[in-house]
């Protein structure tokens, strides 16, 4: 299905046109080798060396509808031929069929594309791979940075890195490129978010006079806190959360016991408990910036507590740059709180795709191999996306549960798998047609079939 699904979508011919790192195409040719480390995490594997599983089974060759495919080796071998140049030449293909997968699924161009940076830590214990350093926390390995749309939790460029790099080293080239793929798409407003190792003060009126918006932290160094802390009390405004205002006006609910919050106060641990949220804001030019843009603080309470005993009540600030005038105060500090998801994105990528390993021995193979890792995840996210959607929507309620597109992209790579691809199957093949007799059914096996017809 999924193999169906990336020729219909034209993914084979373009990566075959667009990326050239082998001589001669025998007798496999760049999107043979790309598909097959991509189906293989697809199909439950997770090291190059399941290959060789997928290899000497029957089935999932008649489903390919090939006589044999790359052996672990030679998609090492495959990854290691890989330059810098080549390996930009295929995002950028993915990038491409990317854009059109959400023309075709006619993504809601009227929404916002929410574009989430960030980098992670890979540790690796090897002591022969080329690029590998000591990271700040002390970690040996690589510090891939990660650019990510929240719309479709897709991943539009993973670059692999040093590890001893910084977050941001390189982060606004590749921003500007993630803007040029949504704007391609068809996306009018884009905002950009990170943390605050990304606020890079001179790029920020740049994008700024682009028509970019961007909420990014900023560090509270003293002299934010000291302005934080002279602002007047009455402009300070309560920090009501999405949860709380989700049960103001319902009866609520007696709360379980809170077993750790119990075990900490009887044996008279250190607690810090958050007591109060409020906001406020002032103006800052930053250095490198010729405009002034708005800062939102985040004042939180702290209560330090021992047993029962209260020990000192202080604040923690949090600061916020944005040059979006209309937002409110909230608003801001819910967008840098959504990043967050983010961190899912990578947590799949690392230990469901287990598309951010270093299975090879220089920086960039184990490039090549994170992008192409990092397709299959892709593939999930155009499954769901292509996906028909209802003729008409559901009214909405606070009882109405999600459509399948909404819960596809949402859904774990591992869920994904065990759902949708390890379905028990017989392959038949007369008469120059293949026939899929399904042996089990399961409820989301409907979204199998449906994405099959409108294919």
């Amino acid at each position: 299905m999924i193999h169906q699904l990336a020729h219909a979508v034209g993914l084979p011919n373009a990566i075959d046109n667009d990326v050239t790192v082998l001589r001669r195409r025998r007798p496999y040719s760049e999107s043979d080798h790309v598909l097959n480390i991509a189906y293989n995490l697809l199909c439950g594997g997770q090291v190059l060396d399941d290959i060789e599983l997928r290899r000497n089974d029957i089935g999932y060759l008649r489903a390919l509808g090939a006589r044999a495919i790359p052996d672990p080796t030679t998609a090492g071998d495959f990854c290691r031929r890989f330059g810098g140049a080549d390996i930009q030449q295929l995002m950028d293909t993915f990038n491409r069929i990317r854009v059109a997968v959400w023309k075709r699924a006619r993504l809601n161009l009227d929404e916002t594309a929410r574009i989430d940076v960030d980098g992670s830590i890979l540790s690796t214990e090897g002591v022969c791979k080329q690029g590998m350093d000591v990271s700040y926390k002390g970690v040996w390995g690589y510090h891939p940075l990660l650019v990510t749309l929240a719309n479709t939790q897709e991943p539009l460029f993973i670059v692999n890195r040093s590890g001893n790099r910084p977050s941001h080293d390189g982060a606004a080239a590749y921003l500007d490129r993630a803007i040029g793929v949504v704007r391609a798409a068809g996306f009018s407003d884009v905002l950009l978010r990170g943390d605050t190792d990304f606020t890079q003060t001179g790029h920020l009126d740049r994008w700024h006079m682009d028509g970019v918006r961007f909420v990014f932290g900023y560090d509270a160094n003293p002299t934010f806190v000291e302005r934080a802390e002279n602002i007047e009390l009455g402009d300070y405004a309560d920090l009501e959360r999405k949860a709380g205002q989700a049960f103001s006006s319902k009866e609520t609910r007696a709360k379980q016991p809170r077993v750790k919050q119990a075990i900490v106060a009887e044996r008279g641990y250190l607690n810090k408990r958050l007591e109060s949220e409020d906001t406020a804001e002032f103006q800052h030019k930053p250095g490198k910036a010729t405009h002034e843009y708005r800062i939102v603080v985040l004042r939180k309470m702290i209560i330090e507590e021992r047993g029962q005993l209260a020990l000192d009540t202080y604040f923690k600030y949090f600061f916020y740059v944005t040059n979006d005038a209309s937002m409110t105060q909230a608003q801001v500090v819910a967008e840098s709180n959504q990043r967050c998801q983010q961190e899912n994105i990578i947590h799949h990528l690392k230990s469901g795709v287990r598309a951010l390993h270093a299975p090879l021995n220089t920086l960039d193979a184990n490039w090549a191999y994170m992008v192409i890792a990092s397709l299959a995840w892709s593939l999930k996210a155009w499954f769901g996306l292509l996906h028909p959607q209802p003729a008409k929507p559901p009214k909405p309620s606070s009882r109405a549960k999600p459509n399948m597109t909404t819960r596809i992209l949402a859904m774990g790579f591992r869920t994904f798998v065990n759902r949708l691809i390890l379905i028990p199957t017989q392959i038949l093949i007369h008469a120059r047609t293949r026939v899929f007799r399904l042996l089990a059914w399961r409820p989301d096996v409907a979204a199998l079939l449906h994405v099959h017809d409108s294919l």
